[in-house]
């Protein structure tokens, strides 16, 4: 019964990206001339694909802002999902009216999905043993500090990539590293050139899901969240501890040791200092140097 019911649901779903297929295409066309990366195309058409189902199947130019809040709120409300998921479908739709269809959306309001205090997770420095390497955050570019420690390691794995792109220019329709479109037109040598190679590259190159071309691609975030994962559990450390950890840690390292809290908001990429702030509150533990008064008894 299950199966057919999803079998059911994955033809429903055919049938109405085949009918809205026009309008999607539109919204990755429009992103693209943007130069969004692929992962916000596929979240963001994914998600107008959901407002439309949720409304029947309506065009979106038929609908404003009650049935957006109407959205909102049942993701909220029944579906539960966290304040980022939710954040995620706002910005989907607000492309979609703003910058797809040009329609100016007025106020609305909708019921917001909980957001508890969090203190983010921090390593000590003896357990932070590995470095990542990523795009901006924010998709902005940035400069930040890199260890001396790290740089002969990271010279053999350049290494590696150089013998990696040779070869791959022995294969036949090969095109060279994955990167901007309009880029790649302005300048159709470059992905072929090692300056533009990924230091971290996929083990192959694979057919560009956009251009349809045989590319080399960077390795899979997956790969970096499976081995830090490993390499958690192998350090035997008890936090839940992820890739996003060492932003954290890193973040709070550098207060600990005196930085100003703005350059620390510069090296990480953050927009407001306020994001920055959050890091003090896990910084100096005992802040109010008070002894406990059960340390106080003599229980012997």
């Amino acid at each position: 019964m299950i199966f057919l019911v999803v079998c059911g649901f994955k033809v429903l779903k055919k049938n109405i990206m085949t009918k809205k297929s026009k309008l999607l295409d539109h919204v990755s066309r429009v992103i693209r001339t943007k130069h969004y990366r692929y992962s916000t195309e596929k979240s963001y058409v994914d998600w107008i694909y959901r407002y439309i189902y949720f409304h029947d199947k309506r065009h979106p130019k038929d609908m404003g802002a009650k049935e957006i809040s109407d959205f909102l709120t049942f993701l909220a409300v029944e579906r539960k999902v966290s304040a980022s998921t939710q954040n995620q479908a706002l910005n989907a739709i607000v492309f979609l009216y703003r910058e797809v269809l040009k329609i100016q959306l007025k106020n609305f309001s909708f019921e917001y999905s909980k957001v508890g205090k969090v203190v983010p997770v921090v390593l000590s420095r003896n357990e932070v043993n590995e470095i990542l390497v990523r795009d901006g955050k924010g998709n902005n570019d940035r400069s930040t500090i890199f260890p001396d420690l790290l740089k002969e390691h990271l010279q053999i794995q350049i290494s590696k990539a150089k013998i990696r792109l040779k070869e791959n220019l022995s294969i036949n329709n090969f095109h060279g590293a994955s990167i901007h479109e309009a880029l790649e037109k302005k300048y159709p040598n470059i992905p072929k050139e090692i300056g533009w190679q990924y230091v971290f590259p996929a083990k192959k190159p694979g057919i560009d899901s956009r251009s349809g071309k045989l590319k080399q691609h960077y390795r899979h975030e997956s790969f970096l969240q499976k081995a830090v994962k490993t390499a958690v559990g192998k350090a035997k450390i008890v936090k839940n501890a992820s890739c996003h950890t060492f932003r954290h840690s890193f973040a709070t390292h550098l207060l600990e040791d005196g930085y100003d809290i703005r350059t620390v908001q510069e090296l990480p990429g953050h927009k407001d200092v306020r994001t920055t702030m959050k890091y003090t509150h896990v910084l100096n533990r005992n802040k109010f140097n008070v002894r406990s008064p059960l340390d106080n008894l003599d229980l012997v």
